[in-house]
C-alpha cells in the first residue's frame, strides 16, 4: 500500500480513537473516524507485544495489509485496527473471516452495483 494511504501520526490516530465508533471480535477491533477531507481511505494497524515476538508482530501486519488492499473500502474514511493477542494462533483463512465480517459490520466496505 501507498503510503498515502497510512495513518502514521499519533495526533490522528488519537482522533479516530475518540470518535468511539468501534466494532469488536474475539481476535480483532476496528475503530472508524469519517474524514471528508480526504479522497481516499486511511488506516492504522497496531500489534500488540503480548502477541508474540517481532517476527510474529510483523506477519500479523503484512496479513492484515493483504486482506486490507483485497477490499473495495470507501473512501473519506480512517480506521484503525487492532489485533488482540489471542489472534496470534489464527490462520490467513481466519484471520481474513473475522475481518470481512468486521469490516460487513462497520460498513466500510463499498456497495457492489451490478
Amino acid at each position: 500500500m501507498k503510503k498515502q494511504f497510512r495513518i502514521k501520526k499519533t495526533e490522528e490516530i488519537e482522533l479516530v480513537l475518540k470518535e468511539r465508533k468501534v466494532v469488536g471480535g474475539k481476535h480483532f477491533v476496528i475503530y472508524k473516524k469519517e474524514n471528508h477531507e480526504n479522497t481516499h481511505f486511511r488506516y492504522a494497524l497496531s500489534v500488540p507485544k503480548k502477541f508474540g515476538d517481532a517476527v510474529l508482530r510483523n506477519k500479523m501486519k503484512r496479513r492484515i495489509r493483504a486482506i486490507v488492499r483485497s477490499y473495495n473500502l470507501i473512501n473519506e474514511i480512517d480506521f484503525f485496527v487492532i489485533a488482540k493477542a489471542s489472534s496470534n494462533t489464527l490462520s490467513f483463512k481466519e484471520i481474513k473471516e473475522e475481518l470481512d465480517y468486521l469490516f460487513k459490520k462497520a460498513q466500510l466496505l463499498e456497495e457492489k452495483n451490478d
